[in-house]
């Protein structure tokens, strides 16, 4: 099988296996005041640590979770039920993650007004419209005038969000403007950096910058199973000095944010993969981008309607998206899964659910593109020979796929 899918997860390390064994192999719980749960505890702790160095924040910074989803839930309900009194909007830009926009969704049965922020035609978030959301002034104005600055004041947002690197299209944002942004109209923020931690360089405290108090970058979400480390693992970073309400109560652990008996094991596992992932970062950066520019040049060689969409230069090394025009994706990926190759169409959190894209949708494509789409995405498995098995396969998948050519049903 050639696994071309590694967004939707990464084959895990011998590291983080192995690290995840020792740790297992330990009796004691970290929060026992015993000998066997103070040896759990200094685990967890130097789990804590290792993670913070390579995000780049504090330790007591770091709370584990139970993956991306839980982590994203955590930020963003935390950050609306902690919310200053008479804030009730929360900033979205489109085409994020279905666990943001399932999430927020929800918050709007419990009162939040939705304010949407556009994508441009590679999927890029415009800084200066996610500003004006955030203050609630109309980006589309030229000039705003003294009213609505006014009003801007009253009605900045509870919180906003953003992905780091948009799951489907593999477009990088400006974490830093970002961040900026929601720093200078004081509303807390919340980065998804799912599919950024262990793949682009990544620093908590460096895009939080100079922000003072609860507002700026706060919290920043990430999951283990996107860089090597077991599936169930992830870690929400959230600012010692956010305002963050808890979805779980009970033992108080991990500063009340995240209340449980840890998971040592997978804490431990998580930072061995983490480490190993910062580790080499810029040598996979180098392999990755290169592997893709073959994959790329090779599709369009062969299929030249095919195109490739998401920030040509900006984009995560080793995605591949591409927008077959004429053939459903579907189809596309059946086709390449009974010639043993694995891609995606998609977010892999859709239940298993054919749709169109809204990513694609987002960047103004409509739906019959949509739904013409595959994902390809390189990782650290991935080799040349890989890349060349797809391109001998993919003309004849289009073809297919598209009708072009007729089935051969013999």
């Amino acid at each position: 099988m050639i696994y071309l899918d590694h967004a939707a997860s990464a084959p895990l390390r011998a590291s983080a296996r192995d690290a995840w064994i020792a740790a297992a192999t330990e009796v004691g719980n970290a929060s026992s005041v015993h000998g066997s749960g103070q040896a759990a505890r200094r685990l967890l702790e130097d789990a804590r640590e290792a993670v913070a160095a390579r995000l780049d924040c504090e330790p007591i910074e770091v709370v584990f979770t139970g993956g991306g989803t839980e982590s994203i839930n955590l930020a963003l309900k935390g950050l609306w039920w902690a919310r200053e009194a008479g804030r009730d909007a929360v900033v979205l830009p489109d085409g994020e993650h279905h666990a943001t926009l399932d999430t927020v969704t929800w918050l709007a049965t419990q009162g939040a007004a939705v304010r949407p922020v556009g994508l441009d035609g590679v999927g890029r978030i415009d800084p200066e419209e996610f500003a004006a959301a955030l203050a609630g002034v109309d980006a589309s104005a030229a000039e705003p005038s003294a009213a609505d600055l006014s009003a801007a004041d009253l009605s900045a947002a509870a919180l906003a969000t953003a992905l780091v690197v948009n799951n489907e299209v593999g477009t990088v944002q400006d974490a830093a403007a970002l961040a900026a942004a929601a720093a200078d109209a004081a509303v807390p923020l919340h980065l998804d950096a799912v599919g950024a931690v262990g793949h682009v360089p990544v620093s908590f405290a460096g895009w939080r910058g100079t922000a003072a108090g609860s507002s700026g970058l706060v919290a920043l979400s990430l999951s283990g199973h996107k860089f090597g480390a077991p599936v169930g693992t992830g870690a929400l970073v959230v600012s010692r000095h956010a305002s963050l309400a808890p979805l779980l109560h009970g033992g108080g652990q991990q500063r009340g944010l995240r209340s449980g008996t840890p998971d040592v094991a997978g804490a431990v596992a998580l930072a061995a993969a983490l480490a190993e992932a910062t580790d080499e970062l810029g040598a996979e950066t180098t392999r990755l981008r290169a592997l893709g520019d073959r994959l790329i040049t090779g599709i369009r060689a062969a299929i030249p309607a095919a195109e490739l969409l998401g920030d040509p230069v900006g984009r995560v090394p080793g995605n591949v998206h591409v927008l077959f025009p004429g053939a459903a994706g579907e189809s596309l990926l059946f086709l390449l899964d009974q010639a043993g190759i694995s891609v995606s169409i998609g977010s892999a959190c859709q239940a298993g659910v054919a749709e169109p894209s809204h990513v694609v949708l987002a960047l103004g494509r409509d739906e019959r593109a949509a739904r013409s789409v595959l994902r390809l995405t390189l990782g650290r498995s991935s080799t040349t020979e890989d890349v060349d098995a797809v391109l001998a396969v993919l003309p004849e998948a289009y073809a297919r796929a598209s009708g072009s050519r007729t089935a051969d049903r013999s």
